[in-house]
């Protein structure tokens, strides 16, 4: 996973499973910061140390395979990736649009973003992910791109620093609901200042269909709502600049959305 977050870019569906189907779809474009707060398991977050070891130990044991990275749902793999390339082709209607030089993989688990969305793309794509073994294998699931794949960083994303002005496209996915709200909001701080001109963050997440925060104590892992998301997303001066919901997906799964993110424009 990638920063003990584990989830890696997919392991976060580990924990996409919603008890109240059917699920409804967030809606809170046209919500305001008047509303409610967010509710948050403030008790295992207030330990951070402990709450990234127990993801850290927790993916240590997960299988590195396509399977493993979903939570057993390797099935929703293509469908997955199919509507990243969609989203991405909006994305480069954009002006200005985002390069296509290099981009980075965020909590890549075994590549398979990598893999099957940002190399045929980018001309250089480096990961980051704090599982050793995930890291292996990633390296040799990679390895046929030569040149193309760059560095595979085997660190957390909490305490991960990008080389500033260096990405085009910095991708998250399943992966920001094992990192605590203070970390999340210093995660898009650094990341902002690795964009290079007319560079975007896009996270793909699960969310709740409520304002509940959903904790799940076996991975160590949070799912927030989105307006949640947006809340943090402001403290880190960030905007979006195209949101988009993920379609075909199982209907026990959570609500995943895709946002793209630049900062805010300083006046």
């Amino acid at each position: 996973m990638a920063s003990n977050m584990a989830n890696h870019n997919e392991s976060a569906t580990s924990a996409a499973i919603e008890t109240n189907s059917p699920v409804e779809p967030a809606t809170n474009n046209d919500q305001s910061e008047n509303d409610s707060e967010c509710s948050a398991p403030d008790d295992l977050l207030a330990d951070s140390e402990s709450y990234y070891n127990n993801a850290k130990n927790y993916w240590s044991n997960v299988s590195p395979t396509v399977d493993g990275m979903l939570g057993g749902f390797g099935s929703i793999s293509l469908i997955d990736i199919r509507g990243s390339e969609q989203f991405l082709k909006h994305l480069y209607k954009q002006k200005p649009a985002p390069g296509r030089t290099r981009a980075l993989d965020c909590g890549a688990g075994i590549g398979r973003i990598s893999k099957n969305l940002l190399l045929p793309l980018f001309d250089h794509v480096d990961l980051v992910e704090q599982d050793e073994h995930f890291c292996q294998t990633a390296r040799t699931e990679l390895a046929d791109f030569g040149s193309k794949l760059g560095t595979v960083f085997n660190e957390g994303l909490q305490d991960f620093v990008p080389e500033q002005g260096r990405y085009d496209i910095i991708w998250a996915q399943w992966v920001l609901g094992h990192l605590t709200d203070e970390d999340t909001v210093q995660f898009f701080h650094r990341c902002s200042k690795a964009l290079a001109r007319g560079g975007m963050i896009v996270i793909k997440e699960n969310f709740t269909s409520s304002n509940v925060v959903d904790l799940d104590r076996t991975d160590s892992s949070v799912t927030r709502p989105l307006l949640q998301m947006k809340q943090l997303l402001k403290q880190a001066n960030m905007r979006v600049v195209k949101e988009q919901r993920q379609t075909s997906f199982p209907k026990e799964l959570y609500p995943v959305y895709m946002l793209a993110l630049r900062p805010m424009i300083k006046k």
